[in-house]
């Protein structure tokens, strides 16, 4: 009886469930994090049709170096900009950002429906002059924050896909372990890029839903406060090159 006890208690306490454990989490940011700009690290697809995700380390300052990441997609939304020039890299902001996919902020701002900057053909090879991206946030198992994963356009297609099929299903991206890898795509133009690809991995247990609930309000929390100067850290990629779809999803 104190075997299975014991067992229990260990099952209870891998996975994601053991952010459970974790109450102490608010305080600790509270005490660490005062006055500073904190921000969760950022992962971006590999230009040139490269199949490796490079993902910041605090031990190795040229990262980590994955083929694969697994993790639960805690939280997700759009990540629109805009630059009236042309982009020439650094981290200047973009003059127009949507977090939301309806609304811009800047210049020209309002109703991303009607820009005329949100329209297929406004820029080169038919794409957009409004870049369409999508931020995941995504929590690998035994970590305490999620990595930021940057989609291109390129990749919204099977992004989208890979949600409906969870949704036919019954089941919320943060009700499962998702596996996301690259793979190399050629478009109709000959243009190489990298493309994500998800993988459904299993269902989180009760005990793993329950203690992720706080961890979905926090960085729904964060994300409600970005503004569009984190744009700027995703750099403009204003070409196809970089998986900028250059005509409409079907």
């Amino acid at each position: 009886m104190m075997n299975n006890k014991k067992n229990m208690q260990k099952a209870n306490n891998e996975g994601f469930a053991v952010l459970a454990q974790q109450d102490a989490l608010s305080e600790v940011m509270a005490e660490d994090c005062q006055g500073l700009e904190f921000s969760f690290d950022r992962v971006k697809l590999p230009a040139g049709g490269g199949t490796t995700f490079e993902i910041p380390s605090a031990e190795n300052e040229e990262g980590e170096m994955v083929k694969a990441i697994t993790g639960v997609i805690v939280y997700n939304h759009p990540a629109y900009a805009y630059y009236r020039s042309k982009y020439a890299g650094g981290n200047n902001p973009p003059d127009c950002g949507s977090f939301d996919g309806r609304t811009g902020v800047g210049n020209p701002g309002g109703s991303c429906t009607d820009c005329p900057y949100n329209k297929f053909g406004s820029a080169e090879g038919q794409g957009k002059l409004c870049k369409n991206k999508r931020t995941l946030y995504l929590l690998r198992e035994g970590e305490m924050f999620p990595l930021m994963l940057s989609l291109p356009a390129g990749s919204l297609k099977p992004f989208t896909q890979y949600v409906k099929s969870q949704l036919s299903k019954g089941r919320k991206l943060s009700s499962v372990v998702t596996k996301i890898t690259l793979k190399k795509v050629v478009n109709a133009s000959g243009i190489v890029y990298s493309q994500a690809v998800f993988t459904f991995e299993r269902l989180l247990t009760a005990e793993e839903r329950a203690a992720l609930t706080s961890m979905v309000e926090m960085v729904k929390a964060y994300a409600a406060n970005l503004t569009t100067a984190s744009l700027a850290e995703d750099g403009g990629m204003p070409y196809a090159g970089a998986g900028e779809v250059i005509e409409p999803l079907r």
